[in-house]
């Protein structure tokens, strides 16, 4: 474990930080990609030498087949450590996150347990109590600047409309004692009725009652 913590890079007896194991395994990510491109090379170079030789120099291609089926054996493995490498880089990138994140977190809720500590939830409802009282007495302070004077009592409709009946009572009574204004005691004219329409009536009747006794009889 020591001689692993000394590879990362931490001193003797402490365990290497996620940011130094990160840069080392993208270190050796680097150098495993760059052995991976060397061996495609030298497995392109033996496929070469494998067509070339064929069936003149069946030696010289078995050869050449043996040298590339041990460089692609050693790429596969390469392959494999990378897919290791990378999950592993990935997990230490994802717990270094995840620690910044509760870091900062933590850091959060002391600043906010420091802001709550000089507040008491007592004291607050008071407060609120004092600025609603507060609020109560402005709004009557303001009504009572804005009411003009001699208009501090609300009337009440129902005085009014009996006020206003007795005025027009006592200016009728008033008319009527007046022996100076005269009492209009002018009937309406009824129109005058033409003969002639008056006796087509007593006509129209006396058929009537003539065609009612003839239905009866």
């Amino acid at each position: 474990m020591e001689a692993l913590a000394r590879m990362f890079g931490a001193k003797k007896g402490e365990p290497p930080t996620p940011q130094m194991a990160i840069q080392k395994l993208r270190e050796t990510e680097e150098m495993l990609n760059k052995k991976s491109e060397f061996l495609e090379k030298k497995i392109d170079q033996e496929n070469a030498l494998i067509k070339k030789h064929g069936l003149k120099n069946k030696r010289g291609a078995l050869n050449a087949l043996k040298r590339k089926k041990r460089l692609e054996k050693q790429l596969q493995q390469i392959d494999g450590t990378l897919s290791t490498i990378e999950f592993q880089r990935e997990s230490l990138e994802n717990a270094q996150t995840n620690t910044e994140v509760l870091k900062n977190m933590s850091y959060a809720a002391k600043a906010l347990k420091a802001a709550h500590a000089n507040l008491d939830v007592d004291d607050v409802h008071d407060m609120m109590d004092d600025i609603e009282e507060q609020n109560v007495i402005a709004q009557e302070i303001s009504d009572a600047l804005s009411t003009p004077f001699g208009m501090n009592q609300e009337l009440d409709d129902d005085e009014l409309l009996a006020e206003l009946e007795e005025m027009e009572q006592a200016e009728l009574d008033e008319q009527l004692l007046d022996t100076n204004t005269p009492v209009n005691l002018e009937l309406p004219t009824i129109p005058d009725v033409p003969n002639s329409t008056i006796k087509s009536k007593e006509k129209d009747d006396e058929s009537d009652l003539r065609e009612l006794a003839e239905w009866l009889n």
